[in-house]
């Protein structure tokens, strides 16, 4: 499938079923388009919070051990899922997203093909009613050839499912006073598949949210020559776990976030949230949540005010 953008298989095949695959492609095909590896199961709310209060939306980090996860419950009822964590933790994650009473996810956001990120992105599309699916699009030479990669673009098929480039420049939601852009990816192509991970921005009234997946200092610095005034954002979602790789010094002055939250694994192997990442982000006036310390992190706003949960409940994973 070389050359369907962005669904992109590295693997071999014949001459017949190349052709057939292309003439399939046209009649039904998509449009648009892995691994930091590591121990970390789910951990997940029991369901007593509900998915998002009228009037305000809920923001949940999901404790998804060494990965990242976040839902987006807007008040329309309109749900976002950025990233799905492991694999490990995939039965988990869609367990937890039908005890908030998810049904359908709106507007799934894969920020790049790293199994930490995607793992759970095949059981989503599988088990839950899919609006429209973001992810990069990646070179041809970089494309994974990873099972859970392969899994996810099954599942994708499976269900007659498009896929959208998500780029920077791009507006995904506008609606009232909710907005929901991208900043990144900023380039075509990048050494590092961590540099094509979608970072995107939610306004909610008067508060903002900054989603980074694994977006490392090349990147960050992209963003600062293309958005130097629209990154400053009241919550920030760490990159990269709070890798020393990240987080650059003029990227956190320009979000200037009251808070930031790090996704990553208790005791992992990566050495993750790196100690000067803390320091740098403590330089900046940011209160930081960690999932590893405090579970699954909910952030609401009714557009003026924001509220910090943690705490909540907990499912152990299996």
């Amino acid at each position: 499938m070389k050359g369907l953008f962005p669904i992109t298989r590295r693997k071999k095949v014949s001459i017949p079923a190349l052709f057939a695959a292309i003439i399939l492609g046209i009649a039904t095909w998509f449009f648009a388009s892995d691994p930091e590896r590591s121990p970390g199961g789910l951990n997940i709310p029991s369901g007593d919070f509900i998915s998002s209060e009228t009037g305000s939306v809920s923001v949940y980090y999901l404790d998804v051990g060494q990965g990242d996860s976040e839902l987006i419950c807007l008040p329309t009822g309109e749900n976002i899922l950025i990233d799905a964590g492991l694999s490990e933790g995939a039965d988990q994650l869609t367990t937890y997203l039908g005890q908030l009473g998810v049904r359908k996810i709106d507007y799934l956001i894969a920020t790049h093909p790293h199994a930490d990120h995607i793992g759970g992105m095949a059981k989503v599309i599988s088990n839950l009613e899919i609006g429209k699916i973001y992810v990069p699009k990646v070179a041809d030479s970089q494309v994974p050839t990873t099972r859970v990669y392969e899994n996810m673009l099954d599942a994708v098929e499976k269900k007659g499912l498009r896929l959208t480039q998500g780029k920077a420049g791009m507006t995904v939601l506008e609606q009232d006073n909710t907005r929901l852009e991208f900043l990144a990816p900023v380039e075509d192509e990048y050494n590092d598949l961590n540099n094509y991970s979608i970072v995107a921005k939610l306004t909610f009234g008067q508060r903002t949210f900054l989603f980074t997946g694994d977006a490392e200092k090349e990147s960050e610095q992209q963003m600062l020559k293309k958005y130097a005034d629209s990154l400053r954002s009241d919550v920030l979602k760490v990159c990269h776990h709070g890798s020393s790789s990240s987080s650059s010094v003029g990227f956190l002055k320009a979000v200037a976030p009251k808070y930031a939250i790090i996704s990553c694994g208790k005791d992992n192997d990566y050495g993750h949230p790196n100690k000067e990442v803390l320091t740098r982000l403590a330089n900046v006036g940011a209160e930081v949540y960690r999932t590893d310390e405090q579970g699954t992190i909910l952030v609401s706003s009714d557009g003026i005010d924001l509220t910090v949960k943690t705490g909540l409940p907990l499912l152990a994973a299996s």
